[in-house]
């Protein structure tokens, strides 16, 4: 146990995280030189084509160091801010943490916030200094950054280049001489900690998990606590670049499990795992719930495949602890889920995985977050809205909170202004402004998450020619002046389309979507009216105009009223088929309500 070191990588997006755990790979000989390739460990289509990761992937490795033989479980995590939860799950399997940051672009928000969650769980901190080879780089003036920032000394910063290969035993030296060995007991009763699970069609769920106390062996029958049930461990192994069985795994060891579940819903992320005749008293501290940021419902195209998408759910939960979801039923659009997401990032991706891992096609309706609404009756009462369908009535409304959360921006002085405004715009509040050098400035706002749910951060990049960086944290729920509005076809409310909006941009809103719809719903034989509407106020009105024969063609001269009648006829025709008719909405025009500001 104390030549095993469990240590994770964080780091702000692109700061080359993936690249430099390839570059341990290699050069702890873990892969042969067939199976190189770069970013090794983003196995998911999906990672390669966008170049992101966006699961933790596990991996160990051997290492012999002064004659001893280590064994190192390496732990590479995503960058993004929607994907904060795999990295404090990564974080909870470790001891210790790589913490890589660019030479050309110093810290960013990202980095901050990681290595808070990392100090959180009393980890041992190794800065690196990535991309020292680049000609932008600025050795110096980073490394005196990162030394401000954990209060260490300048010569334990390790220069490295992933690229190139710098500086990667240097790094595997300090893994080994820093990071503790994990602690337990070995002869306890069995504690493993379940951080991760994977749904494999021929197998069941693969659990991987984290030894605290004990050893788990093939066939022990072992109980999972959350759900009480008991299941034989078919096999138990490590997790090398393809699985490698094992008969026992011992404590402080990272792992996987193959018990041959079959249901999805009986492996909860940060359960417990212990032998079933010798169980442990405590579970072990799993982790906190995590907080969906935006809502959005998933509809199965064909109401039929409703059964088939909840399994494809339940399944892709397996894999992504951070989905949430509820059944719900729309009007519009039958039945379907309630679906909770830490960003719209993770919105897209799930979207995607849902039509490549199992071949269903959704209609996503328009993100929002959840508002807490009161109502004059019972003022203590909180009515949870996660659909703007279910404000209560506005004459029975005491008042609506949402969520806000304090935005960390770290941009170039030159771009304080842009940023500013946009977060102005935006409905932030600044709370505080910190020069981190002469050059760079993080700025503190309060903003309502509603705000920077669709476009924010394309518009930051924008105004800030790329060079911010973002980050945020939820700060609870504040009174706000919300009302909904409402998006009416033909007279007929689209439920899908209702959005919770502040008073100030109402107006401005309802227009820009009723010209948005007018352009992207296409003509039918009847005149259909686009209308937004704020309760039974309507603010704005748009006319798709019908599709028309010219049935005068046929009139060569003569009295005009033989033109009128056919005309008149005509129009009896489409008034009646205006009544019947029903307007198809096409999938784009969900979506392109959000991008309202392009």
């Amino acid at each position: 146990m104390k030549y095993i070191r469990n240590f994770c990588i964080i780091a702000h997006i692109d700061h080359g995280k993936s690249t430099l755990a390839d570059r341990l790979l290699d050069f702890t000989g873990a892969v042969t030189e067939r199976e190189k390739q770069s970013q090794l460990l983003d196995s998911m289509d999906l990672e390669r084509e966008r170049g992101i990761t966006i699961k933790s992937h596990a991996i160990q490795m051997e290492y012999t160091h002064q004659g001893q033989e280590y064994i190192l479980n390496l732990i590479d995590t995503p960058g993004h801010v929607d994907f904060s939860y795999e990295v404090s799950r990564s974080i909870a399997a470790c001891e210790g943490a790589l913490l890589i940051v660019d030479a050309a672009q110093s810290i960013q928000a990202q980095t901050i916030s990681n290595l808070y969650l990392a100090l959180e769980n009393d980890l041992e901190i190794i800065p690196v200094l990535n991309k020292v080879d680049l000609p932008s780089a600025n050795p110096e003036e980073v490394t005196d950054d990162i030394v401000e920032l954990l209060g260490c000394d300048p010569s334990e910063v390790i220069p490295a280049s992933a690229k190139t290969g710098i500086g990667i035993e240097a790094i595997l030296t300090a893994i080994i001489e820093n990071v503790p060995p994990p602690k337990g007991d070995p002869e306890a009763p069995l504690q493993a900690l379940v951080f991760d699970s994977v749904y494999n069609s021929f197998r069941g769920v693969e659990t991987y998990f984290k030894i605290k106390n004990g050893s788990i062996k093939k066939n022990q029958q072992v109980k999972f606590i959350a759900t009480g049930k008991t299941y034989g461990a078919d096999e138990v192994g490590t997790l090398n670049l393809t699985q490698t069985p094992k008969k026992e795994i011992r404590t402080g060891d990272v792992g996987y499990l193959i018990t041959g579940i079959k249901d999805a819903r009986d492996v909860k992320v940060g359960d417990t795992i212990t032998d079933a005749n010798f169980p442990t008293t405590e579970a072990v501290e799993g982790f906190e719930d995590v907080k969906p940021m935006v809502f959005a419902g998933l509809y199965p195209v064909d109401t039929e495949e409703y059964e088939e998408l909840r399994a494809s759910m339940e399944k892709l939960q397996l894999n992504d602890a951070s989905l949430v979801f509820q059944a719900e039923s729309s009007a519009a659009l039958g039945f379907g889920f309630r679906c909770g997401f830490l960003g719209m990032l993770h919105l897209e991706i799930i979207q995607e995985r849902l039509e490549r891992e199992f071949n269903m096609t959704v209609i996503t309706t328009v993100p929002n977050v959840s508002y807490h609404a009161f109502t004059r009756k019972d003022p203590d009462t909180i009515v949870t809205l996660n659909n703007p369908t279910d404000l209560p009535d506005p004459s029975g409304l005491d008042r609506v909170e949402e969520p806000y959360i304090k935005a960390s921006i770290i941009t170039k002085s030159d771009f304080v202004g842009n940023v500013m405004s946009l977060c102005i715009e935006k409905r932030g509040q600044i709370t505080s402004q910190n020069y981190l050098t002469p050059e760079r400035v993080e700025l503190t706002f309060d903003m309502p998450l509603a705000e920077i749910v669709f476009d924010f951060y394309d518009r930051l990049k924008t105004v800030s020619k790329g060079y911010a960086s973002f980050d945020y944290s939820p700060i609870g729920m504040r009174v706000s002046k919300l009302v909904r509005v409402d998006i009416l076809l033909n007279g007929q409310t689209v439920d899908a389309l209702s959005a919770l909006i502040h008073v100030d941009n109402s107006v401005n809103i309802g227009k820009k979507m009723c010209a948005k719809l007018k352009e992207l719903i296409p003509r039918q034989q009847f005149d259909i009216p686009i209308q937004a509407a704020i309760g039974a106020k309507i603010i704005s009105r748009e006319t798709v105009k019908a599709v028309r024969k010219d049935v005068t063609a046929k009139c060569y001269g003569g009295d005009i009223s033989r033109k009128r009648k056919l005309l008149e006829n005509q129009k009896k025709g489409k008034k009646r088929m205006r009544q019947v008719g029903s307007v198809e909405i096409p999938q784009e025009a969900f979506m392109a309500v959000l991008k309202l500001n392009d």
